[in-house]
């Protein structure tokens, strides 16, 4: 008794994924506002997540430059804005300034 040979199908190609970075996405400085007001508006209370956001838009605006502007050392920027990073708020009002952001209160 023969056995039957199944023929291969062919393999589906693959599919390659990149890591996505939203400061990629960040080109102008009213992407970079609204992006922020979006985070400011959505998660009020996620103070990490806010610190993030900045540290989103200065990637997108170049982090030496920022840093510069800011008064900080490259490294402590990135250290402040990472996701473990625990900003005081003077440094998250001089990260703002240099970035050209305003923080905007309303009654809630």
């Amino acid at each position: 008794m023969a056995k039957a040979v199944k023929a291969k199908e062919p393999a589906a190609p693959r599919t390659k994924t990149v890591a996505y970075d939203v400061a990629e996405q960040l080109r102008t400085p009213e992407e970079m506002a609204a992006y922020l007001d979006a985070w400011l508006e959505e998660a009020p209370e996620d103070a990490a997540g806010i610190a993030r956001a900045l540290g989103d838009i200065a990637r997108a605006r170049g982090m030496s430059q920022v840093a510069r502007d800011a008064g900080l050392s490259r490294e402590s920027l990135y250290k402040a804005l990472s996701e473990n990073g625990n900003p005081s708020f003077a440094t998250v009002l001089k990260v703002a300034r240099a970035l050209g952001v305003k923080f905007h209160a309303e009654a809630a």
